[in-house]
């Protein structure tokens, strides 16, 4: 009995909580991350920080301290020798740039540079040794108030009687030039987002319908962002039509570069995006801070870039509208095309859409 009673006592299980009592290993342990939402979510979080700190060092190193380096400037008169000649080297010495003198033989071809946006200001040798620089505020604030501040106190210190004006000033409601540069923000930023809430929201379009959307949205958001800042605020005095389809443009622009990255990179195409259009398209356009006072690679990479373009075709038709430039139109125009091809090209990678076998489906069902 002694011996039935020890052998019938129950046996523990080796393993109480089977599979879920083993610590489980390392590799185990790294599958569940990778796959799990935690990855993503930890690659965001270093990419955030560091999209901080480019953000905000980028729109810092370009605009935080503007500084000219070459400022092409038309020169009326005898300017290589006497004072005049001194005077031209006390601006250079003022700003610590170079004035980039370029001779016309009259003051109308000099204003005509300056409509073409050749130069930025003209100096003109009056009787004696009196000096008249005309600024075209138009072409670039920032530049224009540099140039009004030093030529008054180099003329002093050479003894040459300066005289400043501003044959091309900016409009009342602007007077620093950054309308231009904000509707442009604005029409690249909002450009981009549409097509995320597009990949977002209405994930199942189809690339033909994906293009149309962005078309619209894009017409619709320039005509919205012109008449806020023409009619309702009264701030620019817009070429309506022409400033409307410059933005539509951006806009359509800006999205397709979105949806194409969307297709090479899936969920993160907004980085190269962001790269692109923000951290070195807007600080590089030309619309906060003149090209002469960007430092010389943006200030010639931001006029092949979107934002860029905008604000050069903006600004020439807002200022110097018979003297258009087809250059941004064609980088604009360039950026979108190139963009919707490869879009349409790869369109089977795009995340999003419908099969033909499920749009049928529905139609049936309905």
């Amino acid at each position: 009995m002694a011996g039935n009673t020890h052998n019938s006592r129950p046996q523990l299980p080796h393993d109480p909580h089977g599979a879920h009592g083993r610590v489980p290993s390392f590799a185990e342990r790294w599958r569940r991350f990778k796959e799990g939402p935690f990855l993503p979510a930890t690659v965001l979080l270093f990419i955030l920080a560091a999209a901080a700190g480019l953000f905000a060092g980028s729109y810092t190193y370009s605009m935080a301290n503007p500084t000219p380096r070459h400022i092409p400037t038309a020169v009326v008169g005898a300017w290589d020798s006497g004072r005049s000649e001194q005077f031209v080297a006390g601006m250079e010495k003022a700003l610590n740039a170079s004035l980039e003198l370029k001779p016309y033989a009259d003051g109308k071809a000099a204003r005509e540079a300056v409509d073409d946006q050749r130069v930025f200001a003209v100096l003109q040798h009056g009787n004696g040794d009196r000096v008249t620089l005309d600024v075209a505020g138009a072409s670039g604030s920032s530049v224009a108030q540099l140039l009004q501040q030093a030529a008054p106190k180099v003329g002093k210190q050479v003894g040459v009687p300066v005289t400043v004006r501003d044959i091309k000033p900016m409009q009342p409601g602007d007077p620093r030039g950054l309308a231009i540069f904000y509707i442009s923000l604005a029409a690249v930023i909002i450009g981009f987002v549409g097509a995320i809430q597009l990949s977002v929201h209405a994930r199942d379009l189809n690339p033909t319908e994906r293009i149309g959307f962005t078309a619209a949205y894009a017409l619709l958001g320039g005509f919205t962002i012109a008449a806020v800042v023409d009619w309702l605020l009264d701030a620019v005095d817009l070429p309506f039509v022409q400033s409307w389809l410059i933005l539509a443009l951006t806009m359509f622009t800006s999205g397709m570069v979105f949806t194409m990255f969307n297709t090479l990179f899936g969920r993160w195409a907004m980085i190269p995006t962001w790269g692109l259009m923000v951290l070195i398209g807007n600080p590089s356009s030309g619309g906060a801070v003149s090209w002469p006072l960007l430092p010389s690679p943006l200030g010639i990479l931001g006029q092949w870039l979107p934002p860029g373009a905008s604000v050069n075709a903006q600004h020439t038709a807002v200022y110097f509208a018979g003297h258009q430039h087809v250059f941004p139109y064609l980088v604009l125009g360039a950026w979108a095309v190139v963009s919707s091809a490869v879009f349409w090209t790869w369109r089977h990678r795009h995340p999003g859409g419908r099969s033909p076998t499920a749009a049928h489906a529905a139609v049936a069902a309905g």
